[in-house]
């Protein structure tokens, strides 16, 4: 019965389950122990959880299909295939139309009968030889694939029949997001991360299913995008960073290879280009652009407030309308970033004008405005949007204009602030963030903000104390799972006794991928590749 309700309207896989059908006298049962499905370490959370108490046994018989005639489905199915493939040496065919031999199958279903209204809804139907993966969309199945991921066990059981089985438990899963926007920002202008360390974060992020990474592309200490029609940007503005190391920057063609690769992972990348504060870099390269009446020099310190622009000088206006229109054009998100904060030594008339300006820029070449909160304080329409960091009298601001809010607390959602004392990279001038703190409030109702103007959340990451991958690593992991979680799931799904123990669970994926996160003493690792002291010594 339930098989038939599955496949109801699915043409292909009937055929399929009929010449699977065919084979069943040849099959050898396989009973495995009771499991739960409910008791799976997902990550964040899914909305609905029902388990069977079976298992599916993946193995070399299983084949994955995909709907046909959808390209993008095809592409998860690899995707699926290729990630089963690094996980457990296991080969498993994707639309090879019935191999010999296939005895189970995993079905990646576009189908436009699921009731959640969400591009992102799926839903999982595991059962003992098929698994049937329903989404809307291909960005649903392709969240609905990182959960099925996460439930694939690390080793296979091998007394259960001659070939090794790796049973993946069994029941029915029906999830979708708590937020369309579920983000984390990554600054590498205080210091420059490769466009390899970069698509590291994508991989890792996207597992949890975070869906937006925020580049913060300029400050005062480099410029790290390529603007063709100003070149000394980054000849000059991208030679430094903290610290007076070389810096850097992406070529365009280095950002769209990011772009693209976020985009196969279903994930937006915003540029954020800050101003009219956090400019130095700038400045230096194109000494008219500066309005603080200094001589600008290279810089290569932590201090912030002491740059802006010169807001009243219409060549400025020029330069930022090329900034944003490559920018842009290489850009196929909905948003671009213009920052906004710290503008401490810009005129309060003379920041309006600017964010009043800079917003019809952005507009005019067909994008939706960012700025952290800030930039609540001027006229702006009600489709920018405010990215809540510090104040929230401009969080109100923003509702009062009709605009939405992403959710980036400093004091909570920082990824740079130390997890404690002993942390040796990260600031605390917001906070002190260990892994309970990080995860135990409420994004829904933060501020008393209404549910129906909160965007989403983000949980930046700023460089002043960091300029490696593995440093990176540190403070984003394990924190950015909880934002994660805080993101995705309901509020009736988030449970500090239960997530802590679900996130110990993820210590043998983050070390299989080389990951060098904080261990934190609150949290009982399973298998945990270092201690907190081995990672102190390194």
């Amino acid at each position: 019965m339930l098989k038939s309700t599955l496949i109801k309207g699915f043409s292909f896989l009937f055929v399929l389950i009929h010449i699977l059908a065919c084979q069943e006298e040849k099959r050898k049962p396989i009973n495995f122990p009771p499991t739960d499905l409910a008791k799976e370490s997902f990550m964040p959370k899914p909305l609905k959880i029902v388990p069977t108490h079976s298992a599916f046994a993946l193995d070399r018989y299983t084949a994955i299909f995909t709907s046909q005639n959808e390209s993008d489905y095809e592409k998860i199915g690899q995707f699926l295939a290729d990630k089963i493939k690094s996980k457990i040496d296991l080969e498993i065919p994707v639309n090879k139309e019935a191999p010999e031999g296939t005895q189970r199958v995993i079905y990646i279903n576009r189908s436009d009968s699921l009731e959640m209204e969400s591009p992102e809804a799926y839903e999982l139907y595991i059962t003992q030889d098929t698994v049937i993966l329903n989404s809307n969309t291909a960005e649903g199945a392709f969240r609905g694939i990182q959960t099925l991921r996460q439930i694939i066990p690390e080793a296979s059981n091998d007394t259960l029949a001659e070939q090794r089985i790796w049973p993946v438990p069994s029941g029915k899963i029906m999830d979708s997001p708590n937020f369309a926007y579920r983000g984390s920002m990554l600054d590498v202008a205080r210091h420059f991360f490769s466009v390899e360390d970069v698509k590291k974060y994508i991989d890792l992020l996207s597992y949890y299913k975070i869906n937006v990474l925020h580049l913060h592309l300029t400050d005062d200490q480099g410029w790290r995008i390529e603007i063709k029609s100003w070149p000394k940007l980054t000849e000059i503005g991208g030679s430094t960073e903290v610290g007076g190391e070389a810096g850097g920057f992406f070529t365009q063609e280095d950002y769209k290879e990011i772009v693209d690769y976020a985009a196969e992972r279903y994930m937006t990348v915003i540029p954020e280009v800050d101003m009219p504060g956090h400019t130095n870099a700038a400045s230096v390269s194109y000494p008219f652009l500066n309005g603080n009446g200094k001589t600008p020099k290279l810089y290569e310190g932590t201090h912030v407030g002491f740059s802006t622009f010169d807001t009243r000088k219409d060549t400025v206006y020029t330069f930022i309308d090329d900034v944003v229109r490559e920018i842009s054009a290489i850009t196929p998100g909905p948003y671009f970033h213009i920052g906004g904060d710290e503008s401490h030594v810009t005129k309060k008339k003379d920041y309006i004008y600017f964010v009043e300006r800079v917003e019809k820029i952005v507009q005019k070449h067909g994008k939706r405005m960012i700025g952290w909160d800030e930039v609540a304080t001027a006229d702006i329409d009600s489709t920018s949007i405010a990215q809540w960091w510090a104040s929230e009298e401009n969080a109100k601001k923003a509702v009062e204009r009709g605009m939405q809010l992403i959710v980036s607390p400093a004091k909570k959602a920082y990824l740079d602030m130390q997890y404690d004392t002993l942390s040796k990279h990260g600031l605390h001038w917001a906070a002190y963030i260990p892994v309970d703190t990080a995860y135990i409030w409420n994004p829904d109702t933060y501020g008393g903000i209404p549910k129906e103007n909160i965007l989403g959340v983000e949980a930046p990451l700023w460089s002043e104390t960091i300029s490696t991958i593995d440093e990176l690593e540190y403070l984003a992991f394990p924190r950015i799972l909880g934002y994660s979680e805080l993101s995705w799931s309901t509020e009736e799904n988030r449970d500090w006794e239960d997530y802590k123990v679900r996130l110990a669970n993820q210590a043998p994926f983050l070390d299989r991928m080389n990951v060098k996160y904080y261990p934190s003493p609150l949290i009982d690792w399973k298998k945990s590749k270092y201690t907190y002291e081995e990672i102190e010594k390194d």
